[in-house]
This record gives C-alpha cells, sequence and structure tokens, in this order.
C-alpha cells in the first residue's frame, strides 16, 4: 500500500469512527496529526492515532496497546486478527461501564 492509498483510507477510517462515536454517544476530540482521544466519565481515554511509517492505526486503552493493519477488507489487530470497530466497542463498553455500539 503507497503512503497515499494509506493516509485516504486511515483518513476515512477515523471519519466513519467519529460517526460511529457520535451516534453511540461517545465524547471525543480530533488533536492533530491523526490523533483521535476518545474521553469518558471516569477521566480515562482511548487513544486512536495513525501511524504513517508502519501503515497502521495504534489504539491505547486502560487493557493494553493494539496495532491494526489493513487486509484488504478491515483494519484487524496484527496479534489477533480481531476488527478494529469490534475491539473499539468492547473497549469503549468497558471504560464506559455501559454497552457500546459503533457499528
Amino acid at each position: 500500500m503507497t503512503e497515499s492509498e494509506y493516509t485516504h483510507l486511515a483518513d476515512a477510517t477515523l471519519i466513519r469512527l467519529e460517526a460511529a462515536l457520535d451516534v453511540a454517544g461517545i465524547d471525543f476530540e480530533r488533536a492533530g496529526g491523526g490523533v483521535l482521544e476518545l474521553e469518558f466519565d471516569d477521566a480515562s481515554v482511548i487513544v486512536v492515532n495513525k501511524q504513517a511509517a508502519a501503515r497502521e492505526i495504534w489504539v491505547a486503552a486502560k487493557s493494553g496497546g493494539f496495532h491494526y493493519r489493513w487486509d484488504g477488507v478491515a483494519w484487524r489487530d496484527t496479534r489477533s486478527g480481531e476488527e478494529l470497530f469490534a475491539v473499539l466497542a468492547r473497549l469503549a463498553s468497558a471504560q464506559s461501564g455501559e454497552h457500546v455500539d459503533l457499528r
């Protein structure tokens, strides 16, 4: 994947994530450089950010850090193979204490 292809795909994913967060009622802030911070009532955060050099999207949450690589269909965790939005929904549910659906 070229840098341009990565940038387009990662930016589109962050825009899709923002729309899903709006629907789910999760507060977030878009910081510069492709960083999205999900904010929760207990002052915890989940950080989602682009990693252009690795052509990945990285996630940092209370439960740990995760790296996602595009497989041609979806962003998949480089260790578990889980899909980005499914994991983010689970992480947000755990940190918010409420069910979060990001489909």
